[in-house]
């Protein structure tokens, strides 16, 4: 229960841990009081980051200044990235990460069920089954329960218009979950903690085709309300922050114009009392819900009343007392989260600034940590700090200190953490799990974004004889000269850590490959050996190497030979370090990027190996570099000599190399590549291979005619089972035939999906080579066509080899090989 307790941090911890200071000006504190006074709250439901409707949520937040969360099914793990290699969990921290950078704008709460965004999936039952649809249930009417919403709003139907299996999942669980929330005999285990709870009514943030906002052309009945409305205390429209928001999604590239004015949105009734002209109506938002709360309303709007834009600091002793009163209402939901909320907003009306700075980004179990409490009394108001404690482990600092005004106060934290003290990981990747769900080792942390903090520190302040008391998570602060000031999480680390520069490795002969380990330490004086656990029939050489490491940080490279089986097989090689009796199998990976903290995660140190029989033709490769491309990795280690071919490049003569390979939405993100239609051309004409990997439609008119030397059309088909049956065409067709053998047997293993952004019209000239479809499906026949030119050959395919080969699947190196060496 007391991490829980930590996790109410989370939203204020995202945007401390990450962007510059923020201030909070005098709307800013008007539009607290405001806030205060309203004693409701809305949940909306979607599958996915980037589903929500930031506009909705931010209108819901500021303008009906209700307590507002979104819960999304999955973290996005199984979408695409725009911006790096992330894929699969580590897409998911990103995202999830953007997830909380736009709620820091709208000011909604973020929560997530334990469901894996798995891939794109057509049917809700596909969505269901894979997600282990109990599990998912019973998180959603868990948070259901515990934030006690009044209204639950829907992004998309529980059927085919939401175009996406995960989608409609989400809508049809979330109207079981309206009902089931409110019965003691759904989940009864929860009822203790929870209890039940019956939202007023749900209704779906209805749209058309196109998402366009009209309303529906059937008699469902449906309100409509305009949320673009301009908020004087913020100084912007809601139309503007919610755009805001919506550009944290940069990873799918979602960066969105400031919308400005009107803006209707229909909100179409499904379950619980219709709402005639407001999505309020019938519900009593004011403090009278509250036994004994009815005075609280006229007590907040005494302090706005008497409030001075110039002197904030004199609504002080009004808000404490007011703090005070709240102690005496019953202890529900509503009234601890205005108790929170009012916690935020004493110290921003005082002018007291307050940040626990640890002295280093990292420790390990066993360390000790310093940390400062920096404190900038900014107002005039009597002040001093009682006592500093920390929970876990234990530190209490009983040194009186007096805030004058404008001067700070910095005072000393040291704790010894226990050698036993947990690594931060994500709670949700401790443990291995299957395809659709996450396992959680700790069910108390479900529906949380992230893991609670390691360190929390509790300050208790004497402002003006009254006794305040607030949490403060421990993070370090550092300049960047080209940015300013940057804050960084907590890390507790391993004492080492052993990285592979390589996360897969393929053999298609017994020639030795090298890996290079990266030994780090996590503290100092680190001293032991680095060996490898390799698959049965494989071996390595030398057997360990020594790490003396004297620094904490150092690094040390290590090289080790793998030799692969004689047979095809496939494993998992572990790399295991062993320093004062204790083994230590971890990795380190950092994800950063200028938009969201900088995020680490100790994964296994896993690399995934396999050695195949494999034929090929060609010896040069030039790759022209897409969004996430992890490809031209695996055709080094097919043993291509691979070029990456920058815009500079395509100036020079091609010549010398054997196939062009074109990147995965590389025309979505390279603006120029269009402009070198006819030297791709040329280079095709004269007997090299050009391979197309998936492109989508975006800026199409662009360069629609500069991507094949005949018609071709891409389209939005996709195959979403990953075990779909695939179909030869033209079973002598020579990308089947050589030079390796393309049989069914090819076609397992694979992971995610067969393919997506098929073609979808192309010219006679192009042969298709496979025929595949989703289960009730019409066949598809784009996934992968080819067409000689000149005395080369032209390939487009939308088959996933971006995955498929990361993933170490025979079949798609066996089918690569051959298109290359066409």
């Amino acid at each position: 229960m007391k991490k829980v307790t930590l996790s109410t941090l989370f939203f204020l911890c995202w945007t401390a841990s990450f962007s510059q200071y923020k201030p909070h000006g005098t709307g800013d504190l008007l539009q607290g009081l405001e806030k205060l006074k309203v004693v409701g709250s809305a949940m909306y439901i979607a599958a996915h980051p980037d589903d929500e409707n930031t506009l909705m949520i931010t209108w819901l937040a500021n303008e009906k200044k209700v307590r507002t969360a979104y819960i999304a099914m999955t973290r996005g793990d199984g979408g695409q990235n725009l911006l790096g290699t992330e894929k699969n969990e580590f897409a998911g921290l990103l995202r999830t990460n953007e997830l909380l950078g736009a709620r820091s704008i709208d000011g909604g709460e973020q929560y997530f069920t334990r469901a894996n965004d798995f891939g794109y999936c057509k049917s809700t039952e596909e969505a269901l089954a894979t997600w282990n649809e109990e599990k998912v249930f019973s998180d959603l009417v868990y948070r259901i329960r515990k934030f006690k919403p009044d209204v639950m709003i829907t992004r998309f139907p529980p059927d085919e218009r939401a175009g996406h299996g995960h989608h409609s999942a989400s809508s049809l669980l979330a109207e079981k979950a309206f009902d089931a929330a409110a019965d003691p005999t759904i989940f009864p285990e929860q009822v203790a903690e929870t209890g039940t709870w019956q939202a007023k009514r749900l209704v779906w943030n209805f749209y058309n085709r196109g998402f366009t906002n009209t309303p529906p052309d059937d008699d469902s009945e449906f309100i409509t309300v305009d949320i673009g409305g301009y908020n004087p205390y913020l100084g912007a429209s809601y139309g503007e922050i919610g755009s805001s928001a919506r550009s944290m999604h940069k990873s799918q590239g979602f960066g969105a114009r400031l919308f400005r004015g009107e803006r209707m949105e229909v909100l179409r009734h499904t379950k619980g009392e219709p709402a005639k002209e407001g999505l309020f109506d019938g519900i009593n938002t004011t403090w009278s819900r509250i036994k004994g709360g009815e005075i609280v309303e006229t007590y907040i709007n005494d302090i706005i009343r008497e409030f001075d834009a110039t002197m904030p600091e004199n609504s002080v002793l009004a808000l404490l007392q007011l703090r005070k009163f709240l102690e005496s209402l019953p202890s529900e939901t509503l009234v601890e989260n205005k108790k929170k909320e009012l916690d935020e907003l004493i110290p921003d009306f005082a002018g007291i600034h307050v940040e626990v700075i640890a002295d280093d980004f990292a420790y390990t179990p066993g360390d000790s940590l310093k940390a400062s409490v920096e404190i900038t009394n900014r107002g005039t108001l009597s002040a001093s700090v009682k006592e500093v404690n920390l929970e876990n482990p234990s530190f209490r600092l009983n040194e009186k200190a007096e805030l004058e005004t404008n001067k700070s106060v910095s005072l000393p934290v040291a704790v010894l953490l226990p050698t036993d003290f947990d690594i931060t990981q994500p709670y949700w990747l401790k443990e291995k799990h299957p395809l659709g769900y996450y396992t959680l080792s700790d069910e108390s942390l479900r529906n949380l974004p992230h893991s609670p903090d390691p360190v929390v520190a509790k300050v208790t302040f004497d402002i003006e004889g009254q006794t305040f008391t607030q949490h403060f998570d421990i993070k370090y602060k550092y300049v960047e000269p080209s940015f300013g000031e940057i804050y960084r999480p907590l890390e507790i680390r391993p004492e080492i850590t052993v990285t592979s520069n390589l996360n897969s490795l393929v053999f298609s002969s017994m020639t030795p490959q090298e890996i290079l380990v990266t030994a780090k330490a996590g503290s100092d004086k680190v001293n032991g050996r680095v060996s490898l656990k390799v698959p049965e029939g494989w071996t390595y050489f030398p057997n360990f190497q020594n790490v003396s490491l004297e620094k904490k940080y150092d690094e040390q490279i290590l090289s080790f030979n793998i030799v692969p089986s004689k047979e095809g097989s496939k494993g998992i090689i572990t790399i295991e370090a062993e320093v004062d009796g204790k083994t230590y199998d971890r990795s380190l990976h950092s994800i950063q990027y200028q938009h969201v903290p900088e995020i680490t995660t100790f994964p296994m140190a896993d690399i995934s190996a396999l050695k195949l029989d494999l034929k090929k033709k060609g010896k040069k490769v030039g790759y022209i570099m897409g969004a996430g491309d992890e490809v031209p990795t695996a055709l080094e280690q097919m043993g291509y000599q691979v070029t990456l071919l920058s815009e500079d490049d395509l100036n020079k003569s091609l010549k010398g190399f054997d196939a062009i390979l074109i990147g995965v939405r590389a025309y979505n993100t390279k603006d120029w590549l269009h402009f070198y239609h006819d030297k791709l051309m040329k280079f095709i004409e004269e007997g090299g291979n050009l391979i197309c990997q998936y492109q989508t439609r975006g800026r199409w008119a662009d360069w629609q005619n500069s991507i094949a030397p005949y018609p071709l059309e891409i389209g939005r088909d996709r195959v979403s089972q990953e075990d779909a049956e695939v179909r030869f065409i033209d079973p002598a067709s020579p990308i089947l035939n050589k030079p390796n053998k393309i049989t069914s047997e090819d076609f397992e293993g694979w992971v995610q999906e067969r393919g997506l952004y098929f073609a979808e019209k192309w010219g006679e000239q192009f042969k298709p080579v496979f025929g595949m479809n989703d289960t009730g499906e019409d066949e598809k026949l784009g996934s992968l066509l080819y067409a000689p030119y000149g005395k080369g050959n032209y390939i487009f395919t939308g088959l996933s080899f971006f995955r498929e080969l990361p993933a170490g699947v025979p079949g798609a190196y066996r089918l690569m090989a051959n298109l290359i060496s066409l």
